[in-house]
Parts: structure tokens; sequence; C-alpha cells
């Protein structure tokens, strides 16, 4: 067959959607396509909103077989325990009994990237976890972003589509910084919260260990009396939240794609494992209305400030996963898996979840039997008349698998309340079958303003620099405008700076962000927790250093936690002055300074030109992204030589003592903002 021919035999299949109007793929013409049908305007979605069902069932099963989102994962095994009982709010046993210790398994991700993406990306992080209760499997699936782009799930394929690579070229991967997703968001203003999020530092985390969680959603808690609490879940790190700068996440992209999952598995290795309390937001059934934003729109947070996070339990990953396909990808989570004593709210993304999350898994898992597989199992039995189908591995026996039924006594039968049956808490919906959005939802700036005003001025510096990197890869210049207008509402400063970078129209002179002076210290990572244990210097080092003094030194930052790697210009052992030796981990070509938190410059006698060079570049990269940096002996020829003895988070002394105190100080500091770079 002829190229022309096969052209022609292809043209019957070509189609131009542009300038038509809206079908399903039965070729009915919607009026909507913004909401799905709920109940009343704050109701919950029904399940015979076709047009919903059909689009998402499509979006679902649009890759095979990874995840179309959160391709990119890493997991890890652990325990769950309660700080004390919180009967008054639910029934939920792993919530109610402190002697219990609860197995998890986590699962964390990038969103936007297939599974061979690098995970140092800027993009929201997966944080999802399965409590495997004595009631059932309960899985908590977040993100580490508490609010999300849209508010209604059968928006859910738009922001996808136009998030994920471009479809006639298939390009760029795992990024956002493009037209598509750009011209989503000028188009979708919704998201202008949730992209505050995302230009921010919280896109680009140090690590899994330091990074927050949240459950996104409002659900409810219902205790053994019936009555009921809304409720938003949070983990909150041991270690703080902490990130990376962007060229650092760049240059990590290239250097190290594994650097997040090889973090979680080394630091499980060695012993040093990750801690996460949970926190829970709770308000009562009666002060629903009481805010000044709705609070079942997933694009609004409540502020800790007004609704204080109670910290219930803590968890603990003490185990890596044996098998990264057997459990990591293989793993099912499922916001409606719920025990007793956890219900839902009326959230349209919710509700819309609840549908989607089992469609996905049909295909990607390769049928209904995907809880047979062992990741997945609960722990306690389970019964059901359910049969057959792909990947059947439970040998039923018996004739009967239906209900009601005598020959079986009519078991397996439903289990009472008392019994611990679940129940789904009873409440009032009325109004009329409708394709609309509550009048509450349409505030979309006013928390993307609150988020800015949160802000120190470092964060707001590197929002500034992200806008305009993201803006910068995009071609289309109406796109650019549309942006530049559309965060006018949130900062008028941030717009003109935003518009001065990508060479757009800036604000006029009567445009004004929204009026909102409020801020929430608890957003910015300014007032996070700060400590130097597992943090990694790397040290750069050669023959004759001076083994008493770096011994004590050595000594003293290993008691404060922090990991010591060592690096040189070749592998084996280094000897000291003293007859001591140290072993070198890396060399200058196999390691970058990219890979530890802090440098410290030690050096030795009668170095090469190279190795001078090699140091001095460690040092200079570090500087440039903020990093504590130290030098005693030799070493501190090489800050002198660039100038950067002088500045913060810069230690220099010839005192043992001092030295290992101030500089474990710096590296608990994290990063040394007040230095005067421009990236």
């Amino acid at each position: 067959m002829s190229n022309n021919k096969k052209d022609e035999q292809l043209d019957a299949y070509r189609t131009d959607d542009q300038g038509k109007k809206l079908t399903t793929n039965q070729g009915l013409k919607m009026a909507e396509d913004e909401f799905s049908l709920k109940a009343g305007e704050r109701g919950p979605t029904l399940l015979e909103d076709f047009h919903f069902r059909e689009k998402m069932t499509h979006f679902d099963h649009e890759r095979i077989p990874e995840r179309i989102v959160h391709a990119r994962g890493f997991a890890a095994h652990g325990e769950f325990e309660l700080y004390e009982s919180l009967e008054k709010y639910t029934k939920a046993d792993f919530l109610t009994d402190t002697s219990k210790k609860t197995p998890v398994f986590v699962r964390f991700s990038t969103v936007a990237g297939s599974k061979g993406s690098s995970e140092t990306v800027r993009d929201a992080r997966g944080f999802s976890t399965k409590f495997y209760t004595e009631q059932g499997n309960y899985d908590l699936v977040g993100n580490n972003i508490p609010v999300f782009f849209i508010q209604d799930a059968i928006k859910f394929p738009d922001l996808v589509h136009a998030l994920k690579p471009e479809p006639h070229n298939e390009m760029p991967q795992a990024a956002s910084a493009h037209d598509t997703f750009w011209d989503f968001v000028a188009n979708n203003q919704e998201a202008a919260h949730m992209v505050m999020w995302a230009m921010s530092d919280r896109a680009i985390p140090r690590s899994f260990r330091m990074m927050e969680g949240f459950g996104v959603h409002t659900f409810r808690l219902v205790n053994s009396q019936g009555q009921s609490h809304f409720v938003k879940f949070h983990w909150k790190p041991k270690l703080g939240t902490h990130s990376v700068v962007w060229d650092e996440a760049q240059k990590l992209s290239g250097k190290d794609a594994d650097f997040h999952r090889g973090d979680l598995w080394e630091s499980i290795e060695n012993g040093e494992y990750p801690e996460y309390e949970l926190g829970l937001q709770i308000i009562r059934e009666e002060d629903e209305h009481s805010f000044d934003f709705d609070i079942l729109d997933p694009t609004k947070l409540w502020p800790e400030e007004d609704v204080p996070v109670q910290l219930v339990g803590k968890m603990t990953l003490n185990r890596n996963v044996d098998n990264v396909f057997a459990e990591t990808e293989q793993v099912a989570f499922h916001p409606g898996h719920v025990v007793p004593g956890i219900d839902f709210s009326n959230d349209p993304l919710l509700q819309g979840r609840l549908f989607s999350y089992t469609d996905t898994q049909l295909i990607r898992l390769g049928g209904p039997n995907f809880h047979e597989l062992p990741i997945n199992r609960p722990v306690c039995p389970f019964h059901n008349n359910q049969r057959d189908g792909y990947g059947r591995q439970t040998i039923n026996v018996g004739q009967v698998s239906y209900h009601k039924n005598s020959l079986a006594s009519n078991t397996p039968s439903p289990a009472s309340p008392e019994e611990g049956g679940y129940e789904h808490y009873q409440e009032k919906v009325e109004g009329y079958k409708v394709r609309k959005r509550s009048e509450s939802f349409k505030d979309h700036f006013s928390q993307a303003r609150l988020f800015w005003n949160s802000m120190s001025e470092a964060e707001k510096g590197h929002i500034t620099e992200a806008f305009s990197f993201e803006l910068g890869k995009v071609g289309d210049s109406s796109v650019k405008q549309q942006v530049v207008d559309m965060f006018t509402n949130v900062d008028k400063e941030l717009a003109t700076s935003l518009a001065d970078a990508i060479g757009a129209t800036p604000p006029s002179e009567g445009a004004q962000h929204v009026n909102v002076s409020k801020s929430s210290p608890a957003l910015s990572q300014e007032n996070t927790k700060f400590s130097a244990h597992t943090r990694t210097v790397g040290l750069i080092i050669s023959n004759n250093f001076n083994g008493k003094d770096i011994s004590h030194i050595l000594d003293h930052l290993r008691n404060e936690g922090v990991i010591i790697e060592v690096i040189s210009d070749k592998q084996g052992k280094l000897q000291g002055d003293d007859g001591s030796e140290i072993n070198v981990d890396h060399t200058f070509l196999t390691s970058e300074s990219v890979l530890f938190d802090s440098i410290y410059a030690v050096g030795g006698p009668n170095l090469s030109k190279k190795f001078n060079h090699d140091a001095k570049y460690f040092i200079q990269e570090a500087f440039q992204h903020f990093k504590p940096i130290g030098a005693t002996h030799d070493g501190k020829q090489w800050l002198e030589d660039n100038s950067l003895q002088n500045s913060p988070g810069v230690v220099i002394s010839d005192d043992p003592d001092a030295f290992a105190k101030e500089f474990a100080n710096a590296i608990a500091a994290h990063r040394h903002w007040s230095r005067d770079i421009v990236l």
C-alpha cells in the first residue's frame, strides 16, 4: 500500500475538534462540561451522570499499564501509634485504641511524570497511606499540598490533559512549563490558589522525609452516638518541612533522577526511620457555614490559626519494600476505602474520586480482584458473594454465591452497627438535579492572596522566579498575558515583576489585587522545625589531614545526627598526620555538591591543580544554593580565594570545639537566604 493510499485510509479517522460543539462519544451534544450532576448545588454527585462517568472512564483507562498520574512512586512499610483516644469524634478502632500499632504502607510520588521521569521536578507530590486496621483497610489518599487545581472531578481529565506532555509532540516530560498547562490555568481561574503552592518551594521538596501530607478533602468523623464532625487530615514530618532551590532541583534531575527514593531507602536501611505526626482539623457540624470560605471547596484550606491542627498520633516508616513491582506498583489506593467512623462530605472533587479510583484499578491491575494482591489484602478476613473474574486467587467453596439464601443460612450476612457494620452518615439531602456550582465556591483569589501574604521574602522571591521560569517556556504571548492579568488579582507587584520578566504588558495603574491582609504563619517553611539530624555533609579531604582535629569535629557532628560522606580525588583510604585512616565514599567524578546538604572543606597539603579546581567548584555551587559551608585547616584557602569567608552560613575556625558547634547550628538552619545571591 502506498503512502498516499495509507493517508487516504487514515483520513476517515482524522478529526479536528476546533470550532466544534462538545458531544459525548455517542454524538450527544452536551450543554455543560464544567460541573457534575448533583442533588442541589452543594449536594452529592449522582450516579446517573452518564457524561461524567463516560469522561472519567475514558480518562481512567488512557494508560496501560502504568498509572496515568502518580506513575513515578516509591514506598515503604511502617506502623501508626495513637497518642490518645478520639472516641469523642469517631468509632474507628485505630483512632480510639491507644494500645494498637496499626500496620501502614505509604507511597510517595510525583504527579505529572511517567514512570521513568525524574523525582525532583516542580510538581505536587502524592502522599498516600494504607492503614491495615482490624476493621478493614483505610486509605488516606493525599498530596503534599493541601488544596487542588479544580473544584469538580469532571474537570480532572481536562487538568491532566493540559498538564501532561502536549499530544502533538509528546513534550515536555514531567513539566508544567508549557503552553497547554498555563492556558488551562488562565481559563480555569479556580486553579489560582493551587498554582501559588505549585510555584512555591513546596513543589520541590528536599526529601519525602521532610514533606507534609494532606488529605486535601473535607471528610466526616462519626462517633458511636452517630454524631458527626467535619475533618481534614494532615501529616506533619518530625524533621520539619524543607525544600531545595530550583537550580539545584534541575541539576539533581540530571545527576540523580532517583534522589528522593534513594534518600528514603537509605534512611530506612540506616535505621533513621522517617516519622510523621497525624494531625486533625475538626469543625463542628453546626459551624459548617461560619467561615469566609466554603469548607467543602477543595481549592481552599482551613487556616491553622482559625482551626488548629490537633496532633493525635505518630507514623514511623521502618521497613523497605522487598519488591518494588509487587508492592509499590501493585498497591491500589482509593479514598472510598474507609472504616466505621470515617465518612465523606459532599466535596464535588471527592465525590468524583469515589468513582474514579475503582474504575482505574480495573484496567491497571487487570480486573476486579486487585484486592487479593498481597499488598492490598486486609489483615482481617473478608467474606462476600463475589466470585471469579481476572486474577481471582481465593478458592471459594460451597454452592451459594448470592444473598439472600437459605442453603447457607443466609450467610455471609450483613453485620449490624453494634457488630461493626459500616453505616453511612444520615445526612439530609434535597434539591434539584443540576449541573451547577455553589455560589460559595466562586472566590478564587482570596486564599491565593492569603498564601502570598504568609510567605517570607525569600519564599516570595522563589515564587516570582518560578512564575518567570514557567511562563518563560510558554510560546503563546496571549497565554502569557492572560496569566499576568489573572495573577494581578493575587498580587499586583508579583504580576508586574512577572510581566517584566516575560515581555508581557504589566497591570494598569488602576489594577488592584484582592483586599486580603490576613496571613497564616503555618504556611511558611520559615516557621517549620529545624534540625541537623540526618543532614548530609560532603567532607572534602585529602591525605595528611589533621587527624586529631578532624576526628574530634566529626565525632561532634555525628553526635548531632549528621551523616558524613567523604569526597576526594581517588577512592580507597586516606591517612591523617597521626596515622588515623578515613574511607573515601565518593570522588569528584562520582558525586556533586547538589547531593549534599552542606560542604565541609578540609583539604590537605600538596594538592594537585585539578583537586583544587574540583573542590572550589563544589564549594561555589553549594554557596550558590545557600547551603552551609564549613572550612578548617587547608580548606580555608578555598573559601578565601573566592571571598566567601564572611558570608552568612559560612563557618571558619581553628578551634575544633567552636567550629563543630557553630557548623552544626549552620547545618540545622538548612539554608542561609540572607546571602546576596541571584540565581
